[in-house]
């Protein structure tokens, strides 16, 4: 069969395709101008806007907290950068497979892990892990899971660990203060946090960052009053004599006698705030600002105050304490020795109740009281720390003769340790008062006079004996030093009343005794070793601490011999 030749194609249909695939591409092209260039409804700014929606979402920016420091700079509190691996169940729920390996780089059990997941499997978050270091962090997510995400967060770390742990305080798991100062300040040390925008990917994977939104303002520092070399040294002799006494806690308050700052706050027993597993609920309280003691015969000073102001009595008179008890109502005070006739300073050098009763039964109702006021007992003491007690100072209507001689020397109202430590610092100053402070660089506060001078000067004579032979307290006295202070013994406070052989032993002082410079509180609650007064278990820890502080303050000694005087005046080297 003989083919055809192909029929030739008309040139108009040609034209007409042509025409046609024109048109179709100018269509197209003004489909992409549109979509690209115009804002229509349809345009460039909706697409973006729905590319924005499924891609484009803001994270915030985590802000640290403040340092918090010593008076010398040193770190008490900083915060260090974690990761916390958070999940979306949903996206986890139908992957097993996944569970086994996520569990073991967890370090969790793969049955508590699908326990957690499955028990929120209708939601879109939960946490995994919070608080991880960044390294470990890392291998978790090389993993490569779908539905696993870490985020940056900042975790509080404290250098110096138990040693300041009761002032410092710490926070919990959110960065938020708890206790202490970082409760107190909380405010002042949380950052803000800021905002950012990011390109995220199908499975929530950050793919890089767009712009800032706001930027993160971290917390603000604090500056302590703390002088953390002296803040070791009372943590390390409370917690030795806590030790070898038996005892169940204990406390030491160290101030700056010229400026009411705060150097020291030891607390027995204590806790590491870096690690505070177990049960350390007793351990977490700041004795020193929350727990209430009777203060004895730490507040015989005061007593004597009392007496010097009445005009009744002058430093050189004398008084006859014989037979070494006095009876009053149905209670009989006892000295530990019959002292016979003692000075006006002699009361306070050997303690004397009965010369102290003699005293308090010879003054108006209301005087001894007024003294205890005006030293600031049953107030606060104004440092805005949390839990702060005010004490207890009774004011009776009528008062009995019993409940004046207790009040005399010291029973029948309760302090803080800190509130004693104030008392003796207005002593320390001269009869003024500095009002005591955490904090550094705040400025002094102006001074409130409280007592006349020269009856605190007649004061702080009779209360350097006590540190001197024939006093109750040599274990505090300290080599080149002058110190005037006092010693208190006090029983117990039980469920029944006072306690026949448990006791508190205190001593409260300052020195030099010349021109003070630090003024100490020690205080040790229930001693067991067969020793409980204050002269033989608080002492000895006032010697120790303030003796360190004086030397790593500069303060030169104010009671060397004559010869040793003319040696440092003249710069020769003792031999």
């Amino acid at each position: 069969m003989k083919l055809r030749p192909p029929a030739a194609i008309a040139e108009w249909r040609i034209r007409m395709v042509a025409v046609g695939l024109g048109c179709l591409l100018l269509l197209l092209v003004w489909r992409l101008v549109s979509l690209q260039l115009l804002d229509t409804e349809r345009g460039y700014r909706f697409l973006q806007s729905q590319g924005d929606a499924r891609s484009l979402r803001v994270e915030p920016i985590p802000a640290h907290r403040g340092i918090i420091s010593d008076r010398n700079g040193e770190p008490l509190a900083i915060s260090t950068p974690v990761q916390t691996l958070w999940a979306n169940p949903k996206q986890l729920v139908d992957k097993i497979e996944d569970w086994r390996p996520l569990a073991s780089a967890l370090g969790v059990a793969p049955d508590e892990l699908e326990r957690r997941i499955g028990s929120v499997a209708t939601r879109e978050f939960v946490y995994l892990r919070r608080r991880m270091t960044p390294a470990d962090a890392a291998r978790v997510m090389a993993l490569g899971i779908p539905g696993v995400y870490s985020r940056r967060e900042y975790q509080r770390f404290y250098p110096a660990g138990q040693t300041a742990a009761h002032v410092v305080g710490f926070t919990n798991v959110d960065d938020r203060g708890q206790e202490g100062i970082e409760l107190a300040y909380d405010e002042w040390l949380t950052g803000v946090p800021g905002s950012k925008q990011v390109i995220k990917d199908l499975y929530g994977h950050v793919i890089r960052d767009v712009q800032e939104l706001s930027p993160a303002r971290p917390g603000r520092a604090l500056d302590l009053s703390l002088d953390l070399r002296i803040q070791y040294l009372a943590h390390r002799e409370l917690k030795k004599a806590i030790e070898s006494a038996s005892a169940e806690s204990g406390c030491v308050v160290v101030l700056d006698a010229r400026s009411g700052e705060i150097l020291a706050m030891a607390n027995q027993p204590t806790y590491n705030p870096n690690n505070r597993g177990g049960d350390i609920g007793s351990a977490l309280r700041n004795r020193a600002i929350t727990d209430l003691v009777e203060p004895g015969s730490t507040m015989k000073p005061l007593t004597m105050i009392a007496a010097l102001e009445s005009g009744k009595y002058h430093p050189g008179m004398t008084m006859e304490t014989s037979p070494g008890y006095i009876r009053v109502g149905r209670k009989t005070f006892r000295d530990h020795h019959n002292y016979g006739l003692l000075t006006l300073g002699g009361v306070i050098t050997k303690s004397s109740q009965v010369g102290t009763v003699k005293i308090a039964m010879s003054l108006e109702p209301d005087a001894i009281r007024d003294v205890f006021v005006r030293a600031g007992l049953g107030q606060s003491v104004g440092t805005g720390f949390p839990g702060e007690s005010v004490g207890v100072l009774p004011d009776y209507r009528k008062w009995s003769d019993v409940a004046r001689a207790n009040l005399a020397f010291g029973y029948g109202l309760s302090v803080t340790p800190l509130q004693l430590a104030r008392t003796y610092s207005i002593l320390a100053a001269g009869g003024v008062e500095h009002p005591l402070t955490l904090l550094r660089g705040r400025g002094t506060p102006e001074a409130k006079p409280v007592y006349k001078p020269e009856i605190i000067a007649q004061l702080v004579d009779m209360m350097k004996t006590v540190t001197q032979p024939g006093g109750t307290a040599l274990k505090a006295a300290i080599k080149g030093y002058t110190v005037a202070g006092k010693t208190g013994t006090v029983h117990r406070i039980g469920p029944g009343g006072y306690e026949a052989n448990r006791y508190v032993s205190l001593f409260a002082g300052f020195a030099p005794a010349t021109d003070p410079r630090i003024v100490a509180v020690v205080i040790v609650s229930d001693p067991r070793g067969g020793v409980y007064y204050g002269g033989a278990i608080a002492a000895p820890v006032f010697s120790t601490v303030v003796a360190g502080a004086l030397r790593l303050m500069d303060v030169p000694p104010d009671n060397l011999p004559e010869i040793l005087v003319a040696d440092r005046d003249a710069g020769r080297t003792p031999t």
